[in-house]
């Protein structure tokens, strides 16, 4: 029994590291090229331009260490690559920094999601 338990719990993280490995860069994951524009992309940073309409899904993907500032109210249904959800809302005009994350996320709302997003490179000082 106890082994059988090791074999599930090994099971589990190894999925977690696989889904989390193989999540696409948004500008290629489904639903990304249609939302998100890029601004900006040097070797410091990249800059987003993401216009999520309701309804409207991005599948996984990841994000480096960022700041993102919300043009529009939002509210938001966050998904993690453990498959565990958040729903998340948040008012125009407030910045957010985040660590590196891997999310899928889906327009709740009843308006557009409008944010800017500066993801940060290995290089950014």
């Amino acid at each position: 029994m106890a082994n059988l338990l090791r074999i599930l719990l090994l099971t589990c993280a190894l999925c977690l590291a696989l889904s989390t490995a193989l999540a696409q860069d948004v500008l290629t994951a489904t639903g990304g090229p249609e939302t998100h524009k890029v601004l900006l992309d040097n070797d410091q940073v990249r800059v987003l331009d993401v216009r999520v309409q309701p309804g409207q899904k991005i599948a996984m993907h990841s994000h480096p260490a960022n700041v993102t500032y919300y043009v529009s109210d939002y509210k938001i249904m966050v998904t993690f690559p453990d498959g565990k959800t958040a729903l998340r809302e948040g008012k125009a005009g407030t910045a957010v920094w985040s660590g590196p994350l891997t999310h899928a996320v889906e327009n709740v709302g009843t308006a557009e999601f409008h944010l800017v997003q500066t993801e940060m490179k290995g290089t950014a000082k």
